[in-house]
């Protein structure tokens, strides 16, 4: 299964969606909206934003290993 690299983050806030290069060689721990500038954060028991937010889960969760 390939690894997909594009997620498109909701945020929780305003509603904004975008879509993101996700890094392939650390988490994303925050991520600011460019909508509402409200800075987004992990939901407890999730790595990163992409995780919590996003359309598809990290790379590192794709490929069943552990994130960060």
């Amino acid at each position: 299964m390939e690894t997909i690299l594009k997620s498109k983050i909701t945020c929780p806030n305003c509603g904004h969606k975008k879509v993101e290069d996700m890094p392939t060689n650390a988490c994303q721990f925050f991520y600011e909206c460019e909508n509402c500038k409200t800075v987004l954060k992990p939901n407890e028991g999730d790595c990163c934003v992409y995780c919590s937010y996003g359309s598809v889960p990290c790379p590192p969760i794709q490929e069943n290993k552990n994130c960060c």
